[in-house]
Formats: structure tokens, C-alpha cells, sequence
């Protein structure tokens, strides 16, 4: 499972000109799933972003977790974070897994998001064409990969 996070002063989710998910402060988590992808990389990754520190503390030090902020989460699905660019300009994206294991794991995913941080997590609609909007604060990104556990 590879995650793009960023931390965000607000983001939301729009489809078909709907606006299907929205937060405020908090995690927009940008999910790509491998078939290889299991149990035990949803708990390692959903442990990880519950207590990744990326938010201030008093003296300005990124030092709290969204949890310690009672911030806000959402999730959405982007298979192209598997994407390889290692023959021609065209990416491949054939390690992406597929929606029949794509689609229970992405759920269980953001369900396991929920309880482990004891937030609510809001998502997107998998493999629906999204427009998200946010507002990075910082700015800050960073890339987890649950098969590359630095």
C-alpha cells in the first residue's frame, strides 16, 4: 500500500459537481493498493498515520499527531500512485490492484483508519472520476510505502 499524505487546512472530494466529502484541518491520505497488499499492511499504514507527527506544537515543533489535534481525515482511492515510468512516457499502472481486491481492501482500510485513530475518516468514491480540492499547510507531503518500511 503506498500513501501520499498531506497535511491540509481543508480538503474535499467533488463528483459530478457534488461535493461528496469534506474536512477541515487534518490528513488527506491519497490510497494506492497492490494486489499484494493484505491485512497487515492496513495495520501497519493506519497505525502509521494515526500517530505520524505533522503538526505543530506551541513552540511551532511538528511534534502532535491528528489525533492529538482532533483533526480530520479523507481517504481517497488513486491506483496511478502504482504507476511505473520505467519503459517509454507512458506509465503502467500493472501493479495496481484490481477492483475486486482493490475495492475491500480500500474499505477496510478506511474503516480500520477510523478505529485505530478514533476519528471520523471520510473517503472518496473508488474508481470514480474525482476532482479533490485542498489546502496543503505547510506545505506538507510525505510518501509512505507499506512494502518499503523506512
Amino acid at each position: 500500500m503506498r500513501a501520499l499524505i498531506q497535511k491540509v487546512e481543508r480538503a474535499s472530494v467533488i463528483i459530478n459537481n457534488e461535493n461528496v466529502a469534506s474536512i477541515g484541518k487534518g490528513l488527506l491520505l491519497f490510497l494506492g493498493i497492490e494486489e499484494s497488499d493484505g491485512s497487515d499492511d492496513i495495520e501497519w499504514l493506519t497505525g502509521k498515520v494515526s500517530r505520524l507527527r505533522v503538526f505543530n506544537d506551541r513552540q511551532g515543533v511538528m511534534n502532535l499527531s491528528v489525533q492529538d489535534v482532533e483533526g480530520e481525515m479523507l481517504v481517497v482511492s488513486q491506483f496511478t500512485l502504482h504507476a511505473s515510468t520505467k519503459k517509454g512516457n507512458r506509465p503502467s499502472y500493472i501493479r495496481a490492484a484490481k477492483p475486486g481486491t482493490a475495492i475491500p481492501l480500500y474499505e477496510r482500510f478506511v474503516g480500520r483508519l477510523s478505529e485505530v485513530s478514533g476519528l471520523t475518516v471520510r473517503s472518496g468514491e473508488f474508481g470514480a472520476y474525482m476532482k479533490v480540492e485542498l489546502i496543503n499547510d505547510g506545505p506538507v507531503t510525505i510518501w509512505i510505502d507499506s512494502k518499503n518500511r523506512e
